[in-house]
């Protein structure tokens, strides 16, 4: 069976924050600094001290047969997760994919 890669960019708002998850957030701010940003099967959240929006990157494996609103789920159930277990809710996600296996490089 053949595999794909995708990279997923998932951008989302934070729900209304209390003063608790605020202060969560802002402790580990530095933490989820936009230069920490990976593609990775787990992810990556970054968020800015404002608190108003994450964005949230992943490496997406599929088959073949995979339809890109099937990799964009996954990309956003694991989006979820990650704003959860940082003790936020989440809400507006929009995706983006890029099938790594369509890009071309043109070499000089």
């Amino acid at each position: 069976m053949a595999t794909k890669t995708y990279q997923v960019i998932v951008r989302g708002k934070f729900a209304p924050l209390d003063d608790e998850q605020r202060a969560t957030l802002l402790a580990m701010a530095d933490e989820h600094d936009v230069f920490r940003a990976k593609f990775t099967e787990e992810g990556t959240v970054t968020y800015e001290r404002s608190l108003l929006a994450f964005t949230f990157r992943c490496v997406v494996p599929a088959t073949e047969e995979d339809e890109e609103a099937v990799v964009i789920d996954r990309a956003e159930a694991l989006a979820a997760a990650a704003v959860r277990g940082l003790g936020a809710n989440y809400r507006d996600l929009k995706s983006v994919s890029t099938d790594l296996d369509n890009i071309k490089i043109r070499r000089r």
